[in-house]
């Protein structure tokens, strides 16, 4: 096991378990040919999104929403960058870090908000500089940030959230239009889905478990959208030529894949160009789909989960909501943001406790396309856990 997994790897969580084995009991249960019982709507388990509060959030009874960061304005010393995109949260001592994306040109990068135990701000800083649309990523186990660059031939950049250490690009995981990544710690592998009309599933396996600097890119084939999978090895990662998702010819293709969320022995991830939510079942090597339908999740993007097995699920556009889908199939919105509507929502992640959500609005109220009115939210409030 690498040095850096020691030092900041947590254990997992009995809830954590349970909640794969929830998702699991659902899969064994479905039809032939398909991995998951059909969604269903009914009553959230939180109750509907009243009327928006001072900040424009609508949230059921119970919640309450404030604003921690805009764009172009100071928060904890710094001034808050433009478009904030995909997010994750990470422990640090007596409180905790939220470090966000931003999905700018050429100035993305990502920065980070250090939260004291009453979740009073005490600092922020830059963890990444110089890279260039990075749009979403996602947490390692050994608490770095992967930050993904949505571009042509896109990195994926390592970050200390804590500041400490320089970011570094990751170039073993593939040259193409990168968008999330999720750690699979059981099969020490990291998946990653690319922002395509015609784009791929991957797997990156390391030489070594918490050293991302090299390893093996393999893509998901199948012959279906629902059932059994292989992966095949991604010839060349670099792609100076061929991109990498016309390199396998057996690779399975998916219309805009976008957040990727890895609990209990499940991968799930999104799609926008068919508004689905799918789920690979890693212990299986079986692939589905979990939601599949014009209403109430409309636009799926970024996507995180908690220890209770519930999904989180922004969206980019529809209604401006997050929707929640429990183990049990139920899908419901969670709160809405009104007043943005040319905006999306990004970079869902609960504080370590699970008592806190961060998202932003990415291009607020104005919706201008350079992103320069983002707001950061945080939802407190009884999640399940």
């Amino acid at each position: 096991m690498h040095r850096r997994t020691l030092l900041r790897t947590g254990g997992v969580t009995a809830g954590a378990a349970f909640a794969g084995s929830l998702w699991q009991e659902a899969a064994c249960a479905a039809a032939p040919g398909s991995v998951y019982a059909a969604p269903r709507r009914a009553a959230s388990p939180y109750g509907p999104p009243g009327a928006p509060d001072a900040n424009g959030v609508a949230l059921p009874a119970g919640f309450t929403s404030r604003i921690v960061a805009r764009t172009g304005r100071r928060v904890g010393g710094m001034l808050w960058h433009a478009a904030p995109d995909g997010g994750a949260c990470f422990p640090d001592g007596d409180g905790w870090i939220y470090v966000s994306n931003s999905e700018i040109p050429l100035l993305g990068g990502a920065s980070a908000i250090r939260f004291g135990p009453g979740g009073e701000i005490r600092e922020a800083y830059r963890v990444l500089s110089g890279s260039n649309l990075n749009c979403a990523g996602g947490r390692t186990p050994w608490n770095t940030w992967l930050s993904c660059e949505e571009i042509l031939r896109g990195r994926v950049f390592e970050c200390d959230p804590y500041g400490a250490r320089a970011a570094m690009p990751r170039l073993a995981m593939g040259r193409f239009k990168h968008e999330a990544a999720a750690c699979d710690p059981d099969r020490e592998v990291v998946y990653l889905t690319e922002d395509e009309t015609d784009g791929c599933f991957y797997r990156f396996r390391p030489a070594e478990w918490g050293d991302l600097t090299a390893g093996r890119l393999e893509v998901l084939c199948a012959t279906s959208d629902t059932g059994p999978v292989t992966w095949q090895r991604v010839p060349n990662p670099a792609a100076p030529l061929i991109p990498t998702r016309h390199q396998v010819g057996a690779a399975k293709h998916f219309s805009g894949g976008e957040g990727c969320h890895y609990d209990g022995g499940v991968c799930f991830f999104t799609t926008k160009g068919d508004n689905r939510v799918w789920a690979y079942d890693a212990e299986n090597e079986r692939l589905g789909i979990v939601y599949d339908a014009d209403s109430p999740l409309t636009g799926v993007d970024n996507i995180t989960g908690t220890p209770a097995g519930d999904l989180y699920v922004a969206e980019d556009g529809g209604n401006m909501e997050i929707n929640l889908i429990t183990p049990d199939r139920l899908v419901t919105p969670f709160l809405r943001i009104d007043g943005h509507p040319e905006s999306e929502i990004t970079g869902p992640a609960f504080s370590p406790d699970g008592t806190r959500l961060y998202f932003s609005s990415q291009r607020g109220a104005r919706g201008d396309a350079a992103g320069t009115a983002g707001v950061t939210y945080e939802v407190t409030g009884p999640f399940r856990r």
